[in-house]
């Protein structure tokens, strides 16, 4: 059936090679239609208190939450005052607080409370709150930095947003042109013509165009799916097609022609090919189990990236192969590479102390894995060597950190109201609340209010109340205060009060992946583990194979831990399930070919033959893989990505490791339990007349 299914791809290759170009062709217009999504607490579930209390915000109030922290300095009151008349005057800015509206300036400042005046005035620094509508985020904030210049200053998660909307389609734009020179450099020097790079690259690329437009099923994807999707199938799986090939020039070197070459070579590489790309989706679609949306997001993205690689891989790239045949011969060249017959004698001696070595890490490894510190939001995506992080950092050393959330509590009960805001202004990091017993008083009726102000305090069916306290966007301490704030206002309101502001949602973001951690890694190794056991027809093959990745990926996320560095918590579960998928692969490749020579050759004979002859392959796929990742790590200022980019690169070489030196050992310890005693006689024979087991 398989045999005849690629017989029908080779003898149809001209059809197959028009309906895949015409395809991609359609995906890149497609592609233009796909909106992207920067903000991460847009993928909270539904379902979670602080994206309720948004939702009830939005319908029941006219402004939002505020989002950003202008500081001009040098400025006058007079002058300050005029400034806030031109920021509430830039379409998109729902609203703009200052001192006036804490305090009555036409008063001498010698009058009014220095507490007051400092949270919006010190020595010529005037600190604007504002608040920007999300739908106009990027023309707002870019009209406002034209109106304070680059030498004032303006922070907040708003601005984080804008900054990583616009900062990383420019970076990833950068890596790709990095990326693809580097990738065919590795495949120049690891192929044998000077064309085969271009013919595999050309099968990759029309693969990545296919699912950059079939994004457009998704409506929306998010900005961890834009900037790495592509370039992560570009280094996951590339090494499909360099499978195929080095099949193909093996075949064919054995003087089959070229048409029964490809289809002997399909019918080879189908096993170790099909069960790379299996689990690589399977690892990606683990990730669909997550509470946390951006999960679900990466997750189908990638797994229909690697779907469509192997679709290419199996049915596209044999056509393009032969079509070109003639030209990939005449750029025949002698090969670069040298021969690693030598380097695998040196495995087989040093295989088991680096075995042994592997055993003793597992546990400290494991352990040290899941006690690292974790950053759970946005708020330190943007470091201090930005413009985003020297603003953030000069206005908090100026003014201090500030951040908001917003209260809503039933509409009437004003007593109860004035109640609550003096027990919130008991606790220490509260700075200051506007509401409407606090700006009017309770005493005082609706009707004296503008309608302005007044719809921006009471709604229909919600009192609202904006708490500015002193504190940081994540951590701890902001954490900590969540709980009290929602304590107390269930205190005075039971369950019937909405808390929402970027804190919050961040606490619940907390919440919800630290739930999902066990369930997507163990969705991820009980799925790879299951399509190994059923693609080898064994139970050991997959312990041995999957407990190697898993301690490389444990290794690669304790070195943080070790260097006191936090992670953030997505980068930790995508990472997790990345590189189980991606380097699962070298290893299966690895097993398959020790079997293939295991039925011939004794144990130690069977290992200097598997190494030598697999790690072109190897260091090919993990050489690009290694460059992409470390490209993404150290060439975007978006730390999330960075940080993804930085652990897919190091632990990639760490997965390396593990395959070239490890799995040789395992392999040659339990060779009774991974091989078929039936198809090995002679070799048993072999084994047994020289003393070797």
């Amino acid at each position: 059936m398989k045999e005849k299914f690629f017989r029908g791809v080779v003898k149809h290759k001209r059809l197959v090679l028009i309906v895949f170009f015409i395809v991609a062709i359609f995906s890149v217009l497609c592609k233009q239609f796909v909106s992207v999504n920067y903000d991460i607490n847009d993928y909270l579930p539904d379902d979670t208190a602080s994206t309720v209390s948004i939702n009830v915000m939005e319908s029941e109030f006219k402004g939002g939450i505020p989002n950003g922290r202008i500081m001009v300095s040098n400025v006058t009151i007079p002058e300050a005052i005029d400034i806030k008349e031109k920021l509430e005057s830039i379409d998109g800015v729902d609203e703009v607080t200052w001192l006036d509206d804490a305090a009555n300036i036409k008063e001498p400042l010698e009058t009014i409370d220095n507490d007051i005046i400092r949270d919006y005035y010190i020595d010529g620094n005037a600190l604007f709150t504002v608040t920007i509508d999300e739908s106009k985020r990027i023309e707002a904030v870019n009209e406002i930095r034209d109106l304070i210049g680059d030498d004032n200053a303006f922070s907040g998660t708003v601005v984080d947003t804008v900054v990583a909307t616009e900062s990383t389609t420019k970076e990833i734009a950068r890596i790709v042109m990095i990326a693809v020179p580097f990738t065919l450099l590795v495949l120049l020097v690891t192929t044998t013509s000077w064309f085969e790079p271009i013919i595999l690259l050309l099968s990759i690329g029309v693969a990545i165009m296919i699912n950059s437009g079939t994004n457009l099923i998704f409506g929306e994807i998010s900005f961890v799916t834009n900037a790495a999707g592509n370039i992560l199938q570009l280094a996951v799986s590339l090494d499909y097609s360099v499978f195929l090939l080095h099949r193909y020039k093996e075949v064919r070197n054995e003087g089959v022609d070229n048409k029964e070459a490809m289809v002997q070579a399909l019918c080879k590489s189908t096993g170790s090919i099909l069960s790379s790309g299996l689990t690589t989706v399977i690892g990606f679609l683990a990730l669909t189990v997550m509470q946390f949306k951006l999960g679900p997001d990466i997750g189908l993205a990638l797994a229909k990236g690697i779907a469509l690689s192997l679709i290419t891989v199996f049915i596209f790239t044999p056509g393009l192969i032969l079509y070109c045949s003639k030209i990939i011969d005449k750029g025949e060249h002698r090969s670069f590479m040298p021969s690693f017959d030598g380097f695998s004698k040196v495995v087989r001696k040093i295989m088991i102390p680096f075995t042994i070595l592997f055993a003793v890490i597992i546990i400290p490894s494991y352990l040290a894995s899941i006690n690292n510190d974790y950053y759970y939001g946005a708020s330190k995506i943007f470091g201090e060597d930005t413009k985003l992080g020297r603003d953030t950092k000069l206005i908090e050393d100026t003014f201090g950190k500030s951040n908001n959330f917003v209260l809503m509590v039933p509409r009437g009960d004003f007593d109860t109201e004035e109640k609550l805001s003096e027990r919130l202004k008991e606790v220490e990091e509260v700075s200051s609340i506007i509401s409407y017993v606090d700006k009017a008083g309770a005493e005082v009726p609706m009707e004296y209010l503008d309608e302005d102000t007044l719809s921006k305090l009471i709604s229909d069916n919600y009192s609202r109340m904006v708490i500015t306290v002193k504190s940081d966007y994540e951590g701890e301490e902001a954490f900590k205060l969540v709980e009290e704030i929602r304590s107390i206002a269930k205190e005075y309101y039971g369950d019937k009060y909405y808390l929402a502001g970027s804190t919050v949602s961040t606490y619940d973001l907390m919440d919800t992946v630290t739930a999902d951690m066990v369930s997507v890694n163990l969705l991820a190794i009980g799925a790879v583990f299951v399509v190994l056991a059923v693609t080898m027809k064994s139970i050991s093959v997959p312990i041995i194979l999957v407990l190697a990745i898993e301690t490389a990926i444990w290794f690669n996320l304790s070195i943080p831990y070790y260097m006191n560095t936090p992670l953030f918590y997505i980068a930790y579960l995508i990472i997790s399930s990345v590189q189980l998928g991606a380097t699962v692969d070298y290893a299966i490749l690895m097993t398959e070919r020790y079997l293939e020579f295991r039925k011939d050759f004794n144990k130690k004979e069977s290992i200097v033959k598997t190494v030598s002859v697999s790690m072109v392959s190897i260091l090919t796929s993990g050489t690009v893989l290694t460059a992409v990742g470390l490209l993404l790590g150290y060439m975007t200022s978006h730390q999330l990505l960075a940080q993804l980019g930085r652990l897919l690169g190091k632990g990639t070489i760490c997965s390396l490791v593990i395959v070239i030196f490890v799995i040789p050992g395992l392999l040659y310890i339990f060779d009774s339990l991974v091989v078929k005693k039936n198809k090995i006689k002679k070799a048993e024979r072999v084994d047994v007349k020289e003393g070797l087991i």
